[in-house]
């Protein structure tokens, strides 16, 4: 699974699933594969869980850990590998493999990190012999409860006896169960193929928006106390949030119903995984996954009353979003309708995009990061070529530095300030939407324009 995974590929196909063992709940042995799906978004198709099992416990396991369970075939009955009923019922069924693809895409794109167990009867030629062989399965289990076997030494018990009682009919049904779920997984995996294949040419022909920043993983340490003491441990939580300034803008757009082409870099590493799997509502086929490169990971640091003590980022591969890379979407760059920039990602780009930008006029909008970044537009002419900008008022300050015109000092009120700050600026050829103050402290929206743009 975990391979599979990796690799991109969304269905995998098995003969059955492990399972919680019987006396499961005294000897504590769960097979390793029913954790692995509640921690990995794939679809598994298998011919359901072995009688052998508890299969109950094992439904309930799967439920605990989130894995979307359902019965491929005519009823919601849970096969129990061998028979086509095992007395529990799934709580989803699909009968087609369109039905299956849709219930996989829809499950995987939620962002969660459980799989979908998918269980496919026994096909029903072979349905008699897989009686047999439960009834075997039934004899020896009530033989080794007789035989007061618990724990570890059941299930290999059942299996040597089973194997016996059947005289070698378990293999070829085995095997006869395998042919099925490869041809129904096969089925099951093109249907979703073609699911993916129609999304993503919807998406990129109505992508009117082109955004191209970073995108992060962020993980916030908050403190359980007023005072954080450096050089030791403090009591506190830790959360995993999704972040970069170019995915919260991509992401919000996408929700307010608009496809972004969502241009930006990760690694080839677990946090890509996260963080691809939760925007997969988006549209992040400009994502380009690097190998030998780190995912961007941001670690904040606050206190008990959020104010931030210390904040770590890794962000060098925003640096990978190069003018060449995201020349491969000129097409797209040309033809949009607004491009979104960030300050993450190098001047070159920035002053690349704005020349295409210029050159088919194309509204752009720059969203500057941070103050050390807000400046990169303003190295040359680039910024010329813009419509918005939304800094507040630190990065507003940078902008006018950057131009060469004298900013106020002093404990003037924000507003006075920024107002200051903007009738001695050149910067008047765009309207901004810019934060009153800094970000940690306000976050009260303003709207300012110039007479011009008035």
């Amino acid at each position: 699974m975990i391979a599979a995974h990796r690799a991109g590929i969304p269905v995998f196909v098995t003969g059955g699933i492990g399972g919680v063992h019987r006396d499961g709940e005294n000897s504590l042995d769960i097979s390793a594969d029913l954790t692995e799906l509640g921690r990995t978004p794939i679809a598994v198709v298998s011919a359901g869980i072995k009688s052998i099992l508890d299969i109950g416990r094992t439904l309930e396991f799967l439920e605990t850990h989130g894995v979307c369970v359902a019965t491929y075939g005519k009823s919601k009955n849970f096969p129990a590998f061998f028979s086509p009923q095992s007395g529990f019922t799934s709580p989803c069924q699909v009968s087609k493999p369109a039905e299956a693809a849709k219930l996989i895409a829809s499950a995987l794109s939620l962002g969660l990190q459980s799989g979908v167990l998918l269980a496919v009867p026994i096909p029903e030629e072979h349905a008699p012999a897989g009686q047999q062989i439960e009834e075997a399965i039934q004899a020896a289990v009530t033989e080794a409860s007789a035989k007061g076997i618990t724990g570890r030494e059941v299930t290999p018990f059942i299996l040597q006896k089973v194997n016996e009682l059947t005289k070698g009919k378990s293999l070829q049904a085995n095997i006869a169960l395998i042919h099925n779920n490869a041809r129904v997984g096969s089925q099951i995996a093109c249907a979703l193929s073609k699911t993916h294949h129609s999304g993503k040419h919807s998406s990129q022909s109505e992508s009117d928006i082109v955004v191209i920043g970073g995108i992060n993983v962020d993980f916030i340490a908050k403190g359980k106390t007023k005072t954080l003491h450096f050089g030791q441990t403090n009591p506190g939580s830790v959360c995993q949030s999704f972040g970069g300034v170019g995915r919260n803008i991509a992401d919000c757009l996408s929700r307010l119903g608009h496809n972004p082409l969502f241009i930006s870099a990760t690694g080839a590493d677990s946090h890509s995984d996260a963080v691809l799997n939760y925007c997969r509502h988006m549209n992040t086929s400009g994502v380009a996954r690097l190998e030998e490169q780190s995912t961007a990971t941001y670690c904040a640091v606050i206190t008990e009353s959020g104010e931030l003590s210390l904040g770590l980022g890794d962000m060098d591969i925003h640096q990978q979003i190069t003018e060449q890379y995201v020349s491969q979407f000129e097409k797209q760059l040309s033809s949009a309708t607004l491009v979104c920039l960030d300050g993450n990602i190098p001047v070159s780009t920035i002053n690349y995009v704005c020349s295409v930008a210029k050159k088919h006029n194309v509204s752009v909008w720059y969203e500057p990061t941070d103050s050390e970044k807000a400046c990169k537009p303003f190295l040359s002419d680039a910024w010329k070529s813009l419509s918005y900008s939304s800094p507040n008022l630190a990065e507003l300050c940078t902008m006018n530095k950057t131009l060469g015109i004298p900013t106020p000092e002093g404990k003037q009120k924000s507003t006075e300030r920024l107002k200051t700050v903007f009738s001695g600026s050149t910067v008047d050829s765009f309207p901004l939407f810019t934060l009153m103050s800094h970000i940690s402290t306000q976050s009260c929206y303003s709207w300012v324009s110039c007479e011009k743009c008035k």
